[in-house]
Formats: C-alpha cells, sequence, structure tokens
C-alpha cells in the first residue's frame, strides 16, 4: 500500500461528490416547491422526506440503501446480486444531501418578496416561466451561503461510503494503516486531503458570495 494509492481515493470520492451534489441538488429543488404547494397531501410528503432525513444519521441511511437493494435486486433475481457499492454510496448520499438542500431552498424561496411572484402572476407568465424567470433566479443567491456549507459538509461525509466498501480517501487510509501497520501517517495524509479539498470549496464559495450579495442582485 503506497501513499500514491490516494490518487485513486480522491478520484472516488469527488466522484461520489459531483454525482451526489448535482441529483441532490435537483431532488432539494422539487421538494422545497412541493413543500411550498397548494397541495396538503404533497406539502406533508415532502415536510415527512424531510424529517426522515434529519431524524436518521446518514450511515445509517447509506447501510440501508446498500443492504436494502441488495435485499431487493436478490429478491427479483432469485439469487444474491450485490448492489454496486459506489451507486449505493452516492445514491444515499443523495438523498441525504437533498433533504438538507430543500429547507435551505425553502426558506430561499419564502424570503423572496411576494410581489416579485405576484408582478408575475399580473404579467400572467405560466407557473414554470414564473419559477424559472423569476423565483429561481432571487432564490439562488440568497440560498447559496447555506448551500455552500452544505457542500462543504458533504464532502466531509462522503468519508462514511467506506463503510461499503468502496475506494475512497478514507478507505484507503484505513487499508495502507492497517497493511502498513502505521496508523498515524495514513491518517493525517487522509485528514490533510479532505482538510484541501473543503478549504478549494470554502474559497471557491466565498468567490461566489463575494459576487453576489444577499438580496439576489449581482454585484
Amino acid at each position: 500500500m503506497r501513499y500514491s494509492d490516494f490518487s485513486i481515493g480522491i478520484l472516488v470520492t469527488l466522484s461520489v461528490f459531483f454525482v451526489s451534489a448535482c441529483f441532490g441538488t435537483f431532488i432539494g429543488l422539487t421538494a422545497a416547491g412541493t413543500s411550498l404547494s397548494r397541495s396538503a397531501t404533497l406539502r406533508q410528503l415532502a415536510a415527512g422526506y424531510v424529517s426522515v432525513i434529519r431524524g436518521v444519521p446518514e450511515l445509517l441511511i447509506i447501510l440501508v440503501v446498500f443492504f436494502g437493494g441488495t435485499a431487493g435486486l436478490s429478491a427479483i433475481a432469485g439469487r444474491y446480486v450485490e448492489v454496486n457499492a459506489f451507486a449505493a454510496g452516492a445514491a444515499a448520499l443523495t438523498i441525504v444531501f437533498g433533504g438538507y438542500a430543500a429547507e435551505i431552498f425553502r426558506g430561499a424561496i419564502m424570503a423572496i418578496p411576494r410581489g416579485q411572484t405576484e408582478a408575475a402572476l399580473a404579467l400572467g407568465l405560466p407557473r414554470l416561466h414564473r419559477w424559472m424567470l423569476v423565483i429561481v433566479p432571487q432564490m439562488l443567491p440568497l440560498a447559496l451561503p447555506a448551500y455552500g456549507n452544505l457542500c462543504i459538509s458533504l464532502i466531509k461525509d462522503t468519508a462514511l461510503v467506506s463503510i461499503v466498501g468502496l475506494s475512497d480517501i478514507m478507505r484507503v487510509a484505513y487499508v495502507g494503516a492497517g497493511s502498513n501497520r502505521a496508523p498515524l501517517p495514513y491518517f493525517l495524509a487522509a485528514s490533510a486531503i479532505y482538510l484541501a479539498l473543503t478549504s478549494i470549496a470554502l474559497l471557491s464559495f466565498t468567490i461566489l458570495e463575494r459576487k453576489f450579495d444577499y438580496r439576489g442582485r449581482q454585484r
């Protein structure tokens, strides 16, 4: 086991992060819109989803997705079929990310002055156009600070996927520490890598926050 193996772990970690962040953002936007729906049933479904995500540990969700998916596929195929570790880890973190993102987006949408949506209605814009042209452009800058923190947390949460055998940074450090009987150097190396990744993410979101003020107007 060599320190160069961390390059594979970094690639896996970043892949899990980007997949989870992209799909989780879509789920979060959908859940946020659903939570503000006129339908009480849809609002309750969105609230239930967010409550489950807030109340269940991320690690447990990963295990449920991995072993539950394996059990489901095995029952369908009539033989043992193990879920791909990457798919299970990314899916679980997507679900978690979407739940927290939904609350961020919901709060940002509610912070938009009511007169903006009323003006869009007065202009006769269809619902989709109201969202794409009026609500989302103003919501995103408002949500950016909290969304950036959520993405940074997601980078650290990717370490949890090592529990299902995915060769991310944490898994590489764990295997290297065991095979070389030198846990401290490998775990310190993993810590430095996570710190570097989160620092890059923090810098990126700081630049975006400086570009947009919190009232949703570009500087």
